[in-house]
């Protein structure tokens, strides 16, 4: 029987859940992958915020969250026609040691809805227990809600791979975490929300054939290409290294740091999630921990390439049941990563500094800025956006030179940088459009996501939403929320985020 196709009457009709066209793929491969579950859901949910966004990119009408259930079905207190929620299973090493059973805890599978922007999963996080919950309460809080909402749309602006965060909901319901707080719901989109941490599951139990039909599944939903490879599951893995190399290459280049990159948060499709204690740089600090439960410093900024790198392993490793040759196709796939991050690195960052015409001095040249940038601390983000503007005035190339104390270090820098661009065609104003289009002006620093959870706590989600509006366009000059753009606050150093949520 051929699944249900997507309706395009619902883009122009008034949206009826009823019309909505069901696939759920993963659930049909039965309970080896996970257990049918119900969300327990939030009491007296309200909205906090909506992507409508992502909703008109799925082709749902203007009115999608007027239905009167979509606030219960998205809150996890009602279920729209077709639903087959389900928490599914996984493992995973987590801080570098393997974990054993993971899974669902917090998130639950509602379905794969098939869309204008093809099959999406839709996921809730936050709404209840699952048998995978490990003695927590299945919950999430306000506060981290609205982190992962803010974060996950703010990713999608700025162009980096990233599952997508359609709503946000909240109740008075306490939660205790290290203090008594509130609890959320956030609804996640993404094409899959599949980990290496599946594979590592059934790979660490010996269930060698649910592995296989694991991997049946991504090759034939998700990877397609790779079938008639002659080791599809090894073409299906260098896929993945690429893809997870051209992921860490946009994070470096904007300054992202995950703060939690075990094994169980990294996505088959190559796309940024799970966020807890995420953290854009600020000053430039290649050491810098976002986490503060990483106290050993395995996820910090400068380290994020090689656990990547480890953890698309710790996947080939999983896999290794699956391959006659003892490992060399898998070995080989995974060296797709190591071959095309530093190459996919160097490119971003060739653009951030607007230079054409690759040239084999341009990485010294752009390794010495990073350094005077790591010597003072200079901000990241406002460097960055500072020099698309450079020799365009006097009062522009004051500003950027503002930005640091030795200001003998920063002029000679700058000579051999003017130097440099003049060897490159094309005008200045060329440049300056160029750079501008890949140096964002506006990201989610911690002040700002601070300053709207205080605000949402007291029961005003104004900034929530007002913010969510700025980061759907990073790029753009927005000169009524200037002050987003500025220096952190004194206080916003003195910001932990932690993966308590």
């Amino acid at each position: 029987m051929n699944a249900p196709s997507f309706d395009p009457a619902l883009q122009t009709a008034g949206f009826d859940p009823a019309r909505l066209s069901w696939l759920n793929r993963y659930a049909a491969l039965g309970e080896r992958f996970g257990t049918p579950q119900a969300a327990l859901g939030l009491p007296g949910a309200r909205w906090v915020a909506r992507s409508d966004g992502l909703a008109a990119s799925l082709g749902w009408p203007a009115d999608w969250s007027e239905h009167p259930d979509t606030l219960a079905v998205l809150s996890g207190t009602g279920r729209w026609p077709g639903m087959a929620p389900m928490a599914t299973v996984y493992g995973g090493h987590q801080f570098g040691v393997w974990a054993g059973q993971l899974g669902d805890g917090r998130a639950l599978l509602l379905g794969e809805i098939d869309s204008a922007a093809g099959p999406q999963e839709l996921q809730l996080k936050g709404s209840g227990p699952t048998p995978y919950s490990r003695r927590g309460d299945g919950r999430a809080v306000l506060r981290s809600s609205v982190r992962e909402f803010l974060c996950s749309e703010a990713m999608h602006g700025l162009g980096i791979p990233t599952t997508r965060a359609l709503a946000l909901t909240a109740s008075d319901l306490p939660v205790m975490r290290e203090r008594m707080e509130t609890a959320a719901v956030v609804t996640r989109m993404a094409p899959s929300f599949l980990r290496f941490g599946h594979f590592e599951h059934f790979c660490h139990h010996g269930q060698h054939e649910a592995l296989r039909t694991l991997a049946d599944f991504v090759l034939q939903h998700h990877y397609p290409q790779c079938l008639d490879a002659p080791v599809p599951v090894a073409a299906m893995l260098a896929e993945v290294s690429r893809r997870t190399a051209d992921l860490l290459a946009d994070w470096q280049a904007v300054g992202f740091c995950h703060g939690v990159m075990n094994t169980d948060n990294m996505s088959m499709l190559g796309l940024t999630i799970d966020y807890g204690p995420f953290g854009f740089l600020d000053g430039f600090d290649p050491g810098h921990i976002c986490n503060h439960s990483d106290d050993r410093g395995r996820y910090a900024y400068a380290r994020q390439p090689q656990v990547a790198y480890w953890n698309l392993h710790a996947l080939a490793q999983a896999l290794l049941p699956l391959v006659g040759d003892g490992g060399e196709t898998l070995a080989e796939a995974v060296g797709h990563y190591r071959d095309r991050f530093p190459v996919a690195l160097a490119a971003r960052m060739a653009d951030k500094f607007g230079l054409q015409d690759h040239r084999d001095e341009d990485g010294e040249l752009i390794n010495d800025a990073l350094r005077l940038l790591a010597g003072e601390r200079v901000d990241y983000t406002l460097f960055f956006r500072r020099l698309s503007d450079f020799g365009a005035s006097a009062t522009a190339d004051a500003a950027l030179a503002d930005l640091f104390v030795d200001r003998d270090a920063w002029q000679a820098w700058a000579q051999r940088y003017r130097d440099r661009l003049a060897l490159d065609a094309g005008d200045a104003a060329a440049r300056r459009a160029r750079l501008l289009a890949v140096n964002p002006k506006y990201v989610l620093r911690n002040h700002l996501a601070e300053q709207a959870i205080r605000q949402a706590q007291a029961g005003d989600f104004s900034e929530v939403q007002r913010l969510h509006r700025l980061l759907q366009h990073p790029f753009d000059e927005q000169p009524e929320h200037e002050a987003d753009a500025g220096l952190p606050p004194d206080w916003a150093s003195g910001l932990e985020i932690s993966c308590s949520s």
